[in-house]
């Protein structure tokens, strides 16, 4: 929702003009920018116990839905006819007083309705300040004055007089978008005309930008870079450059920027910044002098019109949540919560082929933020949503597509290479494990495992994206169910190693008890985790790939190359751990590859309760302060931390027991005991 004080209000009078003819191309981006204003003026009109307070705003409410539906007439398709009907609720609730945190969340659902279409038209281009003073100084110096304050030859005339455009005050709760829409749709009954015809999109944000530079001296300006540069001296690259960047700074006020240099910017490495109360808005006049010359920046580029709906999707949703825990609407808040997830989706799988670390980071922000809601934390929930907001123009660029074929190789060639080490690690432990114990005739059970895990996970893709495509969340409750499928496999297995290790010291005993186990079922275990062991990245893989083939424009060649070589650094893995792993010990071996499938259980465990998490399954407790390590599968919450608790109180006791019977079990006979008469272990299925 844009902010506007009643000053700024009071200037902008009561009615956005519309031209006599709006091209269908531009009547999006112009409901939008009538949206966002009726907003502003609905929340000065009604009170939250749905009182009008102020007869005038609330006149001019009706005024500008009347617009919005004038120009929601022009709009085609699905997304016009889903913007009339909210449009009509919308109406609906102005006329029956809905207290704002009814009002807006509807509001909200009329941007969301317009997608892509009616996203604000930023500058693809440096801004030329110069141009947007040669623009202030032909267009609205006679009104606003030569400095923006109100005070120009024009002024005496009118009533009310004209805002004080170039102040730091009067303008502290303004975003540059704000400015840019009056600019766009003018102000009828006023010398605020519409600018949209004369003047082009980029000559107009030209002309903000130079209002906004009004608002502080060069000395101010120098001041505030001294300042931010020696207290982000430790700041990644990335966030300097989005909070430098014009694109991410249009939607935020003066007073936004405040609270980040008071705050940080959470979920990135900017701290809040320990400054005297005079000198936060010379870092904030700093912000604003560089932003023209950084527009377009790749970090907050977007790959398509999708991938930008998305991006909308998701902040329009966090909002929508966050309005409706603050009017007391608990399980409506939740629900937005995990709608807020789900708008995320689009761009989760594009991203995660390239980095899946920062899509599980911004996986638990969501949680973080589901958690806030649902305890009714409205400063964690909106620090959450900053830091998700933060996040997302990473997201967006990790959607790109591939700048050349060496890009698409090492993408192709990362995917199989990080995706299949933790499968090759499991098989290639239970296939020395039997080669070991003399049971080489049962490696066909395990390759059989393995290509049914190839075959189950490609089927697996495909109904993903066709049968459950719809179902909210379906990838992460089948990932999340198979991670602890396997984990409960993965232990047992485990177990089972680690229970021989006491009569590790005779071969030949080992080998035939092994022998006899198998021939109980073990086998079939075995051949279980190794489905499973190629089944829980599998699916993923193929959707990665899915994505990786739907840009690749470079052609088919750089993506299988990077299969092939992937493959083949794979076999070089395995072969180095079957080698080694055949020359240990029988007891060191049964012990590593023991502590092996525990740890992977242990990741898993993590993981899966997580990927629950996503699904809206299993609720998420989010821990302050505690630390997310992606790789042993750690991350803050209550329901993560204490599955893996769990995990490592069973291995203990599990260890304790093979350890007591260890002590305990009489020792066999080594010599001759035939394989007959030795007594079989148990098996991994019990």
């Amino acid at each position: 929702m844009i902010r506007c004080p009643l000053a700024l209000l009071a200037g902008f009078a009561p009615l956005l003009t519309l031209p006599a003819q709006i091209p269908t191309d531009d009547a999006a981006r112009r409901l939008a920018s009538v949206v966002s204003v009726t907003v502003s003026e609905y929340g000065k009109a009604v009170d939250s116990l749905g009182h009008v307070i102020s007869a005038d705003e609330y006149g001019e409410t009706a005024e500008f839905l009347a617009q919005a539906r004038e120009i929601a007439a022009r709009l085609p398709g699905a997304g016009g006819a889903r913007a009339r009907a909210t449009l009509d609720t919308l109406s609906a609730a102005a006329a029956a007083k809905r207290a704002p945190a009814v009002f807006d969340p509807i509001a909200q659902r009329v941007l969301a309705a317009l997608g892509a279409a009616g996203t604000l038209e930023m500058p693809a281009t440096a801004l030329d300040v110069a141009l947007g003073q040669r623009s202030f100084d032909a267009h609205c110096v006679s009104c606003h004055g030569p400095r923006g304050l109100g005070d120009g030859p024009a002024a005496k005339t009118m009533t009310p007089p004209p805002p004080a455009i170039g102040s730091r005050i009067a303008m502290t709760e303004a975003s540059p978008a704000l400015l840019y829409h009056v600019i766009t749709v003018g102000v009828p009954g006023t010398k605020m005309q519409s600018w949209a015809a004369e003047l082009p999109a980029h000559e107009r944000w030209a002309t903000v930008a130079y209002v906004q530079s009004l608002r502080a001296t060069p000395a101010d300006v120098r001041a505030g870079e001294t300042l931010f540069l020696a207290r982000c001296a430790g700041c990644d690259a990335a966030v300097i450059a989005t909070v430098t960047s014009f694109d991410w700074q249009a939607q935020r006020s003066d007073a936004d920027l405040l609270g980040v240099v008071a705050h940080g910017l959470a979920g990135t490495t900017m701290a809040p910044a320990t400054v005297a109360a005079e000198d936060a808005p010379k870092i904030v006049a700093y912000l604003r002098s560089v932003a023209p010359l950084r527009t377009g920046a790749p970090v907050t580029a977007v790959a398509d019109a999708a991938a930008a709906e998305a991006l909308r999707n998701v902040r329009v949703t966090l909002g929508q949540a966050l309005d409706a825990a603050q009017a007391g609407r608990s399980a409506e808040a939740r629900d937005r919560a995990f709608d807020a997830y789900i708008a995320f989706e689009p761009l989760e799988v594009p991203a995660a082929a390239k980095d899946p670390q920062a899509v599980a980071r911004m996986e638990t922000r969501f949680a973080a933020f589901k958690s806030a809601i649902k305890q009714n934390d409205l400063v964690a929930a909106r620090a959450e949503r900053d830091a998700i907001d933060a996040m997302l123009p990473e997201i967006a660029a990790l959607t790109h597509q591939a700048s050349n074929a060496w890009a698409a190789f090492l993408q192709s060639f990362l995917i199989i290479l990080r995706e299949g080490f933790e499968a090759i690690l499991v098989i290639g432990a239970i296939a020395t494990f039997l080669i070991k114990t003399g049971n080489q005739q049962r490696l066909r059970s395990i390759w059989w495992g393995a290509g049914l895990g190839i075959v189950a996970s490609v089927a697996t893709a495909v109904i993903l994206q066709t049968v459950l495509r719809a179902v909210p969340a379906s990838r992460d409750l089948l990932e999340g169910i198979t991670m602890l499928v396997a984990v409960a496999v993965l232990f047992s297995v485990s177990y089972w190693l680690i229970s021989k290790v006491d009569a590790a010291r005779w071969q030949k005993f080992i080998r035939d008890s092994v022998a006899s186990a198998l021939e109980k079922g073990g086998g079939k275990a075995l051949a279980f985790a190794a489905f499973l062991a190629v089944y829980r990245e599998g699916a993923e893989v193929a959707l990665f790939y899915q994505a990786l083939l739907g840009e690749a424009h470079q052609g088919l060649a750089p993506i299988l190359a990077g299969i092939g070589v992937g493959a083949v650094a794979l076999a070089i893995i395995f072969t180095l751990f079957h080698r080694f792993g055949v020359r240990l010990p029988l007891r060191p071996f049964f012990a590593a590859t023991s502590a092996l499938l525990y740890a992977m259980a242990f990741v898993m465990a993590g993981r899966g309760v997580h990927e629950l998490q996503d699904a809206n399954v299993v609720s998420a407790t989010h821990l302050h302060g505690w630390p997310q390590v992606d790789g042993l599968g750690i991350f803050p919450t209550v329901e993560t931390i204490g599955a893996q608790t769990l995990l490592l109180v069973l291995a203990a006791v599990a260890l304790t027991i093979a350890l007591w019977r260890s002590r305990t079990t009489p020792e066999p006979a080594p010599a001759v005991r035939s394989a007959a008469a030795a007594p079989a272990p148990s098996s991994p299925t019990g």
